[in-house]
Formats: C-alpha cells, sequence, structure tokens
C-alpha cells in the first residue's frame, strides 16, 4: 500500500517542510484538496457530514493546486502530488489542462489529476460555469486535456467545448493520471474509464466494498491496466489493519500520521515527528 499525506486546512506556511519529510521519509504523494472561495453563507448543504456542516472552519487555507504542485516539486525529488479533489467543471478547461500540464512538465511528470464534478452550487455560480451540465462537461473536458497534453496539432469538437487547430505547450513526456471521485454508479463508471478512484473517510470494511464495486465495474467496461483505489482509513492503525484494507482492494491511503500521536491540533515539529514515527511504525513494516 502507498502513502499519501493529506493537506486538508493545513497551514501554506507548513507544506514546504512537510513535503521534504515525505519525500525523505517514504511516503508516496501529497493529496491536495482545492476550493476557490469559501462562502460564508451556502443554500447547498455539503454532502459529507450528516447534517451537512463543513468539516472546516473559515480559517482554513486553500492554495491553487497546481501553483502548490509546481512549489513542492522544486523541493523534492521523488515525493508525487494528487488533487483530492479538483473541480474541472468549475473552470474553463483550455486554462485547467495549461494549469495541469504546466505542473507536470515541472515536476517530472509527478502529478495526477484527482477530480469531482462538485457539490457548492454557489461556488459555480462565482465563477460563472453551469452547475446543472457539471457532470457531462467533467466528461468532455477530460477528453479535451487530454488531448490537450498531447505534443503537436489537435482539434476537438464536442457538445460544450470545441478547439480549432491549435498546439499547446509545454506538454508532458507521460500520461497525466486522472483520478475520479464520488459514490454514485455514475461516478463508478466514471473512474473505470481513467486511472483510479479518490474516496472519502470510510471505515475498512466499507472501503473494502467500494473497491470491490469498483473491480466489478472495470471487469464490466473491460477496463484493464493500474488502477488506484485512494481512500482514508478511520479505523487503522497498525500494519496488519491496513494490509487488510490492501487485501480488499484498497491501493492508496491518504493519511495525517501526527493524529495518532498527537492529535490533528498538533504543531509543526509534532507534525514532522508524527511523520517519523509513522514511518517507522507502519510503512518500513509493510514494505517489508
Amino acid at each position: 500500500m502507498r502513502f499519501a499525506i493529506s493537506t486538508a486546512f493545513l497551514p501554506v506556511s507548513e507544506l514546504t517542510a512537510i513535503a521534504r519529510a515525505a519525500d525523505e521519509l517514504g511516503y508516496d504523494a501529497l493529496a491536495i484538496p482545492d476550493h476557490v472561495v469559501d462562502l460564508e453563507t451556502l443554500r447547498t448543504p455539503y454532502p459529507y457530514t450528516p447534517d451537512g456542516s463543513r468539516r472546516w472552519g473559515p480559517e482554513a487555507e486553500w492554495p491553487d493546486p497546481w501553483v502548490l504542485a509546481g512549489s513542492l516539486a522544486a523541493v523534492t525529488e521523488r515525493l508525487r502530488f494528487f488533487t483530492s479533489v479538483y473541480v474541472p467543471a468549475m473552470r474553463n478547461p483550455f486554462q485547467v489542462a495549461k494549469s495541469v500540464g504546466t505542473a507536470a512538465v515541472l515536476s517530472g511528470n509527478r502529478v495526477a489529476l484527482g477530480v469531482g464534478i462538485g457539490w457548492c452550487e454557489e461556488e459555480f455560480e462565482l465563477l460563472e460555469q453551469g452547475f446543472r451540465t457539471r457532470g457531462r462537461r467533467t466528461d468532455e473536458g477530460l477528453a479535451l486535456m487530454k488531448r490537450l497534453w498531447e505534443p503537436g496539432w489537435t482539434e476537438f469538437t464536442g457538445e460544450h467545448y470545441a478547439a480549432p487547430r491549435l498546439v499547446m505547450e509545454p506538454t508532458p513526456t507521460a500520461p497525466v493520471p486522472v483520478y475520479v471521485g464520488g459514490l454514485s454508479e455514475v461516478a463508478f463508471r466514471r473512474a473505470a474509464r481513467h486511472d483510479g478512484w479518490v474516496g472519502d473517510m470510510y471505515r475498512t470494511d466499507e472501503a473494502v466494498r467500494w473497491a470491490t464495486r469498483l473491480r466489478e465495474v472495470r471487469e464490466e467496461a473491460g477496463a484493464t491496466g493500474d488502477f488506484r483505489v485512494i481512500v482514508a482509513l478511520t479505523d487503522a492503525v497498525l500494519p496488519e489493519q491496513f494490509a487488510r484494507a490492501e487485501a480488499g482492494g484498497v491501493t492508496d491511503c491518504m493519511t495525517m500520521p501526527w493524529a495518532y500521536y498527537t492529535g490533528l491540533e498538533a504543531t509543526l515539529d509534532q507534525k514532522l515527528d508524527g511523520m517519523a514515527r509513522f514511518a517507522e511504525d507502519v510503512l518500513r513494516p509493510m514494505a517489508g
């Protein structure tokens, strides 16, 4: 199993030190969440809590994922970066392709695009993008972006987007992996067409259930090749518990290791110490 440090709600001032430590300690990646703004008042309930309240306060920081990935790639050697998750339908796909492609070039192909269709209608309105068409535009936008990441001239014609003959440089020298979030059957089928699935926080049994369903959907679609199932596990602490999830089809775990030792409100030094302890307690035993 691979482990990614979740950067959700962390101060931007801490991220360079955390990325360097993750790179040195053997973590696979940094998982970077995405919001453009945090509106004070919402009509739309947050879909991942029972009462619709958000998991964060107004002090939470949301750095642009691709600026952040480009910056942190410059101070690391092997650490990967993926979004957990980014909402491309909230933006123009040409600008998304440019940002992601540039980050891929600067990092030496160490970025992956984790996408969701988005839940906050007011944020879509603020960015002047249609909310009701976001699913179809996500699918079409991803198809367009993959064409834009190829070297040389390209054209594209779709229902929502079109590109005359053009070139977008620089282009990545390897395909940018695309991971898809969401718990619906539509989201699972969308993920099966790409390179992986990004989930939320689950107990192991639930995570294994989603991994099993994803495997079934991929088999039904005739999908082959490497496929990542990325979740945060709420009930795994010991290597054997993570190994059980891995045996059930979970390939990657997002984590904040300091939470196991000092809690979520840790200082930067405590976070770095927790990352080192978790690497010794879990990463190394699982690596044999």
